[in-house]
């Protein structure tokens, strides 16, 4: 959300409300510590963005004319809706490869944690989860700019 217009506060207040929603909604969640929510609650905004990007996407009825919610329209623009999904599939293909490097993608890029915070979560250490981050931007980038 960091790269959208500063007045769209809408955007954010959405993904935020949205995940507090499907937090809030499991019964006897087994948090074990702040960093483990903070996992769980990217996931969820990465859910969230993905399924507002797909469902952009699709076809609606009323003649092919999409039907878009007032959230929708604020949250996802139609071009970032289909970079939103592509990134959605490389970083499944990352995780096949390498499931830290794609939890730290997931971490940092949905749910806005910083090394030491990312460290914590992931229980190894701020170097390793730099490397990580290095790494996992790299080949990404190659994945989403790959014409071959």
């Amino acid at each position: 959300m960091g790269g959208q217009r500063p007045d769209h506060t809408l955007q954010t207040t959405a993904l935020v409300n949205e995940a507090y929603l499907r937090l809030a909604d499991q019964t006897n969640p087994s948090w074990q510590n702040r960093a483990h929510f903070f996992a769980v609650a990217a996931r969820a905004m990465r859910q969230i963005v993905v399924d507002y990007a797909r469902s952009y996407q699709s076809q609606k009825r009323g003649g092919g004319a999409p039907k878009v919610e007032l959230d929708e329209a604020a949250f996802v623009s139609p071009e970032q809706s289909k970079e939103i999904v592509d990134l959605h599939e490389a970083l499944q293909r990352l995780a096949t490869l390498d499931s830290r490097k794609a939890q730290v993608v997931e971490l940092k890029y949905f749910g806005g944690l910083n090394y030491d915070e990312m460290s914590e979560v992931l229980k190894i250490s701020r170097i390793t989860v730099r490397r990580d981050w290095e790494f996992a931007k790299v080949w990404l980038y190659t994945e989403l700019h790959d014409t071959a």
